[in-house]
């Protein structure tokens, strides 16, 4: 009895190791579905750190799709990072689609970072992108606030190393400011939005991206700032600080020279006293013209008091 009891122990044992260890259901599953695979095989993606079901329900999905992938191919493309399941789906897209996307360049797409079922998608479907507002100005000065839609198609030869929407909206925004700032006035853009468009596209703005341009549509046109209005005002403020400047170093030049020919005087007034003692001792000068030059300084000075409003003079006379 006690025997009985210890085999039976070890048969379930036996079976819960064997069902834990090899995924019985996940083969049934791929056999019933028709999928070629051994049970030996989901073994060794075990061994391998693969998780078998990470590869064989792709596999049943694109077998059920009508497409033969291979198991050494699924797996590698798992160990290297990949996302498998995506990878599958982009295929049956692109094969419902009757695109012609092998599973070397799907998974290439893929381990580059890029969503390659959402690129198939946008191959098929194209995707409309709206650039920011984008500032612009005329030859007359006059600013446009400018927003468009870009309407893309994923090119999947050059998914793999060309360039994003970052490019393509930047390309596009760049085309609208040269478009705009050849115009000879505003209005004539107002008039005809659609010369931005053609302009723009015929630049072939695609070229080095991982998309293609379908049309580009200008969505809205609005007037901004009068920007040749405000440099001009700007200019002449300018203008106006540097002739100040100018004005204000002349006066200051004036100012000096007008002190310097006060000193002069000064000098000279300060040389008279000497000059008029020199004359006295070498009798040049009389002390009767010497009077006569003190009342005639005298006089002076009285006109000049009286002139000015001092009448201290004139007060104490009449005293």
């Amino acid at each position: 009895m006690k025997t009985a009891l210890i085999v039976s122990a070890l048969i379930i044992v036996l079976l819960v190791v064997f069902f834990t260890v090899i995924p019985v259901g996940m083969w049934i599953s791929a056999v019933a579905s028709g999928v070629k695979i051994s049970i030996f095989s989901l073994v060794g993606m075990k061994l391998r750190r693969v998780k078998p079901a990470f590869i064989v329900r792709p596999m049943i999905k694109a077998t059920k799709a009508g497409l033969t992938v291979k198991t050494n191919e699924l797996e590698a493309h798992y160990l290297a990072g990949g996302d498998v399941d995506s990878v599958v789906n982009a295929l049956i897209a692109a094969e419902r689609a009757g695109m012609n996307l092998s599973f070397e360049q799907a998974s290439a797409i893929d381990l580059a970072g890029r969503d390659v079922f959402e690129a198939v998608t946008m191959s098929v479907t194209p995707k409309v992108i709206e650039t920011p507002v984008i500032s612009a100005v005329a030859k007359d000065g006059i600013e446009l606030l400018v927003k468009a839609r870009v309407t893309v198609r994923t090119n999947i030869d050059r998914l793999i190393g060309g360039a994003g929407e970052a490019t393509v909206l930047a390309r596009v925004g760049e085309g609208i400011v040269t478009t705009v700032g050849s115009a000879a006035t505003h209005s004539s853009v107002l008039e005809n939005p659609d010369d931005i468009s053609r302009v723009v596209l015929e630049k072939g703005l695609d070229s080095g991206t991982a998309y293609e341009i379908i049309s580009i549509d200008i969505a809205d046109i609005d007037i901004g700032r009068n920007i040749g209005a405000n440099l001009q005002s700007l200019q002449a403020e300018a203008n106006t600080k540097i002739a100040q400047a100018k004005a204000e170093e002349r006066r200051a030049m004036a100012v000096a020279l007008e002190q310097e020919m006060k000193a002069e005087v000064v000098k000279a007034e300060a040389d008279v006293p000497r000059a008029m003692a020199e004359a006295l001792r070498s009798g040049n000068l009389g002390a009767i013209d010497y009077y006569k030059l003190q009342n005639i300084q005298a006089d002076t000075k009285m006109k000049n008091d009286i002139g000015t409003g001092v009448t201290g003079y004139v007060d104490s006379k009449k005293k």
